[in-house]
């Protein structure tokens, strides 16, 4: 059964722009076929050491794969493209994080959907917020309620990484 799923993508080391639809061809060819892209933004990176200013996207994909089987897929273009795992929140060449997967909820050890900050983070929700505009957010959170608490500084810098297909 093919579902829906929101994919949040960020890079900032190395050609950011090049790293955000490296990730986007990378998971075409794996069972997962991107439907559309927001723009891309950048932001100033959340917790961790001082970096690089972030671009950040949402993709909607559609999908055969199972939720720990779509996170396998992401791991595996994050390392094809350089990823290396080390410090939390630190830079990195390229970040997929699964937002939603249709309504399902998963909790389970290394992975939550919906993704369990996506509600506190600009850099997730102003993207996501572009694709769909009540989007299935973690504790049962509305983006009526969100946005009252402010989204940050996000800027648009590039347009779609996936055209309207």
């Amino acid at each position: 059964m093919t579902v829906r799923a929101y994919i949040g993508l960020g890079s900032n080391l190395g050609d950011r722009l090049a790293n955000l639809q490296g990730v986007v061809e990378r998971l075409s060819g794996r069972g997962i076929h991107p439907v559309r892209s927001s723009r891309v933004y950048e932001t100033e990176p959340v917790g961790g050491p001082p970096q690089p200013p972030y671009l950040n996207a949402v993709i909607e994909v559609e999908t055969d794969l199972q939720p720990r089987e779509l996170l396998e897929a992401a791991h595996d273009v994050e390392a094809s493209l350089g990823r290396v795992r080390g410090e939390r929140w630190g830079p990195r060449t390229v970040d997929v994080d699964i937002l939603t997967f249709d309504e399902l909820e998963v909790d389970e050890p290394g992975l939550r959907i919906p993704h369990p900050r996506a509600h506190r983070r600009a850099f997730v929700l102003v993207p996501l917020l572009e694709l769909d505009p009540d989007p299935v957010l973690a504790d049962g959170r509305g983006p009526d309620r969100i946005r009252a608490t402010g989204l940050g500084d996000v800027r648009v810098v590039a347009p779609p990484l996936v055209e309207r297909i």
